[in-house]
């Protein structure tokens, strides 16, 4: 595959990624680049970036997925956009060899400055059985197929008259106790009750949700107190928390789970669904570069975010987001280093795209410093749980600044306006409960017409 020799003899900066650090860091400096004569060359699979904190919104039918996105070509005019993956990059010799999504042949790129912003992957354990069945929330198309199987599970445990199989159907495992994790499941058992109360066949007492979590406590980004609360407040609802436990076999669907301390049997459950959550790991394409990356499987950057080694400084390179170790001068990092989240990756690009503009500029470069002021949870509707400033705030006002703030940090004026009206209309309307079976499976209608659909099997997540 070649591109036309115009463009690939300009000067570049190619950036890694099309998430929060890619996508700002393009929409920064694509114009100043432009006009100086180079081009700006985003690489990603998917042709939008998305915006994570939504994720269980999206699952739970409170947002429409698109809305969770943000379109590169709509919005990254003056850049180049590639729809494919870098799969390896030679600094020495400014060379990224990219893997198009359309499965072609591979080729290599030439750049001038590379700006790495592939993100984290899901970070999973060798648990049988967990791959066959389980799902995580990393993606878009995760969350829109969460709800879908969800929904979808409430309808057939409505019209089975097998007792295990409706027990099975209407018990949803979710594994991680983090933001995420809870998040999920708080947003989940929010929308299937909302389920169940419009089906005359189901009684709430019938659902049953489970968080396993391997640590003492959930959401280690809150204080103590305020996560014993969350605690209390979702087995209030009736969402079983099993803190130092771990899943240890997954195989068809029944999950063993083992005490963390002495690694004795925890108990035994059948489900149909059951949702990853814990933790994630930086992007596996990192190995494949001659970058410095650290035990974590991390770029090592300074805080200035330019990417630096035991030798010193490598020049024309940068790294901010979940695929870096950057360095928390705050003091309230993990190990001296950023957490990986959306608060540090949307502002650490920012800091890059200035710091990346100063240096052509010959200017001094600043390091990047952020002291959290607090984090914010949705719960369900109208229930949430915030930290800000030190103090702990529940219910409804910590729900609204969860909106607030997430509906505002989105990318792009035009985002944050069609989310506030998506949520605008579920206040009137509700929120959106249509399972649309068939998704993963399109052509099935047509199939079915012309008598070449094939024999049913067993669903699976």
């Amino acid at each position: 595959m070649a591109f036309n020799k115009i463009a690939q003899d300009r000067p570049r900066v190619l950036i890694v990624g099309g998430g929060y650090v890619g996508f700002t860091v393009a929409k920064k400096i694509q114009k100043v680049i432009k006009e100086s004569g180079g081009v700006v060359t985003v690489v990603d699979p998917n042709p939008y970036m998305t915006y994570q904190p939504f994720l269980p919104e999206v699952a739970a039918g409170s947002m429409e997925g698109r809305n969770a996105t943000v379109p590169l070509r709509q919005h990254l005019r003056d850049s180049e956009i590639i729809g494919g993956r870098v799969v390896a990059v030679n600094h020495a010799t400014k060379t990224a060899t990219i893997e198009p999504i359309n499965a072609g042949e591979t080729f290599e790129l030439t750049y001038d400055e590379i700006v790495l912003g592939a993100g984290a992957v899901t970070r999973a354990f060798p648990i049988p059985g967990l791959a066959e069945v389980a799902i995580g929330m990393k993606t878009v198309e995760e969350a829109v197929s969460v709800r879908n199987w969800v929904l979808e599970r409430i309808e057939i445990a409505s019209l089975t008259t097998d007792e295990d199989e409706r027990r099975r159907a209407l018990t949803f495992v979710i594994v991680g106790g983090g933001f995420a994790g809870v998040e999920t499941i708080s947003e989940l058992e929010d929308m299937a009750r909302e389920a169940v109360n419009r089906n005359d066949r189901l009684r709430i007492s019938d659902l049953r949700f489970v968080m396993v979590e391997a640590a003492p406590r959930i959401m280690p980004e809150v204080p103590a107190d305020r996560a014993e609360k969350v605690v209390a407040e979702l087995r209030a609802r009736g969402i079983e928390v099993l803190l130092n436990t771990s899943l240890s076999d997954a195989t068809d669907g029944h999950l063993q789970l083992i005490n963390m301390g002495d690694k004795s049997p925890a108990g035994e459950l059948d489900t149909d669904t059951l949702i990853w959550t814990a933790g994630v790991a930086a992007s596996p394409m990192l190995k494949d570069t001659d970058f410095p990356i650290d035990e974590r499987g991390r770029v090592r950057v300074l805080a200035d975010l330019r990417v630096a080694g035991d030798e010193g400084i490598i020049e024309d390179a940068w790294a901010a987001g979940d695929n870096a170790a950057v360095p928390d001068l705050s003091g309230g990092g993990v190990g001296g280093f950023c957490v990986p989240n959306a608060q540090h990756a949307s502002r650490q690009a920012l800091k890059l795209a200035e710091n990346l503009l100063a240096k052509r500029r010959g200017e001094a470069l600043t390091d990047y410093y952020h002291e959290t002021i607090g984090v914010v949870a949705g719960l369900g509707l109208w229930k949430g749980v915030a930290n800000f400033k030190g103090k702990t705030i529940g219910g409804p006002i910590a729900w609204l600044m969860h909106r607030g703030y997430h509906g505002t940090a989105i990318p792009t004026t035009e985002r944050t306006a069609r989310v506030m009206a998506t949520w605008a209309l579920n206040q009137i309307f509700g929120r959106d409960t249509s399972s649309i079976r068939h998704q993963r499976s399109p052509r099935r209608a047509f199939q079915q017409a012309t008598g070449t659909a094939p024999e049913k099997t067993k669903a699976k997540l």
